[in-house]
């Protein structure tokens, strides 16, 4: 039997279209399809990312409240819930400042991560979601 692999991380939000708007330009997805669900008064955007195949599910259904917003990675770590989503990308320092450029909230600047060799940075994006950027490669 083949291994099993994560297909996507799904993110409720506020505003469902400009969410979609942010992560298609901040990290390159595109919008794969458009579902709704009417017995529950579901909308969601699922975003697919061309280049590796990762998708984002974006969900909204009225009458939400927000939950967790922590300041930062140790303010998640405090709750046992999802905390953040992760990105690697090639060049952390030009990823951070673009994100941030965007309309994302700078909440770690670039910095060396506990993993050797790795680097680290996070933000909150527009709705105040944290987000890590990741740098494995080095340039």
């Amino acid at each position: 039997m083949p291994e099993p692999r994560l297909d996507h991380a799904g993110l409720a939000v506020h505003d469902l279209e400009a969410a979609a708007e942010w992560y298609c330009a901040a990290f390159g997805y595109v919008r794969e399809l458009d579902l709704r669900v009417d017995a529950i008064d579901l909308d969601i955007v699922m975003l697919l990312h061309p280049g590796h195949g990762d998708r984002l599910e974006l969900l909204h259904r009225p009458g939400s409240v927000v939950g967790l917003r922590p300041a930062g990675p140790a303010e998640a770590a405090l709750s046992e819930a999802y905390g953040h989503i992760a990105f690697d990308v090639p060049d952390l320092d030009r990823a951070f400042a673009r994100v941030v450029e965007l309309g994302a909230r700078a909440v770690m600047a670039p910095q060396p991560s506990p993993e050797q060799g790795v680097r680290m940075a996070f933000v909150a994006d527009p709705e105040g979601n944290l987000v890590e950027l990741m740098q494995r490669r080095q340039p």
